[in-house]
């Protein structure tokens, strides 16, 4: 778990910086999209570090007959997985409005 609140903080920064950009109007800029990316990076990272840590969870779950422990691991592969692939999106999705924003400013 201590290997995971690393790129969790980190990732928690990249958040801020893209709220503040978003709060002084430079939501559209490649800080942006560099910031998102960043926060895919740290959710892989993080569902990646979890995966090993499966084994001991059933272990624990099969020794203490607590099968509720297993899901605790796969929730957080789990949600770290989706928050991954929703950054993605929307790192394509402000990526591809970055480009036609530019290429209307060159086309006036």
């Amino acid at each position: 778990m201590y290997v995971s609140a690393i790129p969790f903080f980190f990732a928690l920064y990249q958040a801020f910086k893209l709220l503040s950009y978003i709060d002084k109007k430079k939501a559209f800029s490649e800080l942006s999209v560099k910031a998102l990316k960043n926060i895919k990076y740290c959710a892989v990272i993080i569902s990646i570090s979890y995966v090993p840590g499966l084994p001991f969870f059933y272990i624990v779950a099969k020794l203490e007959d607590a099968p509720g422990i297993m899901l605790i691991g796969l929730g957080i592969i789990f949600a770290s997985t989706i928050i991954a692939v929703f950054a993605a999106v929307l790192q394509r999705l402000l990526q591809e409005a970055i480009d036609i924003k530019s290429e209307n400013d060159l086309t006036i």
